[in-house]
């Protein structure tokens, strides 16, 4: 197949007026002529850490690989937990179209190390460009996807605006809203409409999302569910798991997993509360962000706490009450050696992280009050026993007291959380069933059909109302 290459608009001023309205020219024009400050900006990052020094070039959107052969599907997940939630997807999409490639972007050093290691072959990752519209132009032109798939709700305007210009078709998976970036848009209608009406289609998590994207103006909207639910197991590597297991042996364990800011200083509480009762108790605590890990050993050693780092290969002793794993790519393995997990970034207003992991992997699973990104799959939780929410760090002592006392309870909640993430897998089946309609007239053309529509749209689709 003959790639069919895109050309960026010919005049500035042509490209800029009309894209979003008067504030989305605004926001194109200053950052186009941003670009100093704009450079400023990714040196502080990379200074800090944030960005991957050998691969720069690619937030100017210069590519670092060349563009494969036939047609490509661009995929564009903000982190971590965005990748991960379309792994599946992005095996069982090159399973069904064998002509097919794929491209996944993101914007953060640690999602491209874990793609680097987990993408499979015919897959490639690149760093998203910054949203100034040269580079913007410069990553379209290079890349010049035959389709584009977002992930969540990360729309950077020139790049959907520029995508869409180009006649891309876009569809918006595993959409969600935030309620405050609700709140934002709700204030921009003529500035998140054109963004909006550029997807063919948004593949809402849920009704209340989906509810929340129609006010802003997607259409149409369906509700095929969260491909959160239906990720693969977390990987666990066998030697390191048994080499665990064997320092572990019987000690009582928990794990307070993906951790923000001040919630290793809870999990600690908890493990100090609980140590003299259950001797041996060891607390396993994953920052969400690995590089604080050295940090956060430091803290908590001057607190007078016995604490080995996972990433300076110190060891479990009899003696370590606190182990940071603060390594990529290890969650699995921690929940396959817990049993007890607390899901972090749910003891501070961040939103949560996502259950059906340790549900997976027989984990008990206990979260704070803020789990508003994941509320629908909290609630079935508690309702049928999956999960129990704890308000601070007093009501979490006693949680997990009483998991670690009572294995018969332990046993139960795990089975039911299990049971649940059993009955998300056809999320993805339902997911691929809607994409078809993008994909087959791609695969099409790829195999030389001329009368494969050139026009892709998955309108066909039932709406979802709020």
């Amino acid at each position: 197949m003959a790639v069919k290459k895109t050309k960026s608009p010919p005049a500035f001023g042509h490209a800029l007026f009309g894209r979003g309205g008067p504030i989305g020219t605004l926001y194109a024009f200053l950052t186009t002529i941003g670009g100093p400050l704009v450079e400023l900006l990714l040196r502080k990052r990379l200074k800090r850490g944030r960005e991957d020094a050998d691969r720069l070039n690619e937030r100017r959107g210069i590519a670092g690989l060349p563009r494969p052969k036939g047609p490509l599907v661009w995929i564009h997940a903000a982190s971590i937990g965005e990748a991960l939630s379309v792994m599946r997807l992005v095996e069982r999409l090159l399973e069904r179209y064998p002509a097919l490639n794929i491209l996944v972007t993101t914007g953060t050093v640690t999602s491209a190390r874990l793609l680097g290691e987990r993408l499979p072959e015919r897959a490639l990752h690149q760093y998203v460009p910054v949203d100034r519209l040269p580079w913007v132009r410069r990553f379209l032109d290079h890349w010049h996807p035959d389709t584009a798939f977002w992930v969540e709700s990360e729309l950077w305007p020139n790049l959907v605006l520029e995508t869409q210009t180009r006649g891309i078709p876009m569809v918006l998976l595993n959409a969600r809203m935030s309620v405050h970036s609700f709140a934002r848009w709700r204030r921009l209608p003529g500035f998140i409409r054109p963004l909006m009406k550029g997807f063919s289609a948004v593949l809402a998590q849920d009704e209340i999302e989906a509810g929340r994207l129609i006010e802003l103006g997607a259409d149409p909207v369906l509700t095929p569910g969260n491909l959160k639910f239906a990720a693969t197991l977390l990987p666990a590597d066998t030697d390191a798991l048994a080499a665990l297991k064997d320092r572990i042996n019987d000690r009582p364990c928990w794990v307070a997993a993906s951790t923000h800011e001040g919630e290793e200083e809870i999990a600690t509480y908890v493990h100090n509360r609980l140590a003299d009762d259950n001797k041996g108790l060891l607390t396993i605590i994953i920052p969400r962000h690995p590089a604080r890990g050295v940090a956060i050993a430091a803290k908590l050693s001057r607190a007078g706490n016995t604490v080995a780092l996972r990433s300076a290969n110190q060891a479990i002793t009899p003696d370590t009450g606190i182990y940071i794993a603060d390594t990529l790519g290890e969650l699995g393995l921690f929940y396959r050696l817990s049993g007890i997990a607390l899901v972090g970034g749910s003891l501070i207003p961040h939103g949560g992280q996502n259950l059906l992991e340790p549900a997976r992997l027989d984990c008990a699973i206990l979260h704070g009050p803020h789990m508003e990104n994941f509320r629908a799959i909290v609630n079935e939780m508690a309702a049928r026993g999956g999960a129990a929410e704890v308000a601070d760090a007093e009501e979490l002592v006693k949680a997990v007291r009483q998991l670690l006392a009572n294995p018969k309870m332990r046993s139960e909640m795990a089975a039911a959380a299990a049971d649940i993430a059993s009955t998300k897998e056809a999320i993805l089946d339902t997911v691929l069933n809607h994409l078809d309609t993008v994909l087959a007239s791609i695969a099409a053309r790829a195999r030389g059909d001329e009368t494969a529509p050139q026009k892709n749209s998955l309108k066909n689709g039932s709406h979802a109302g709020p």
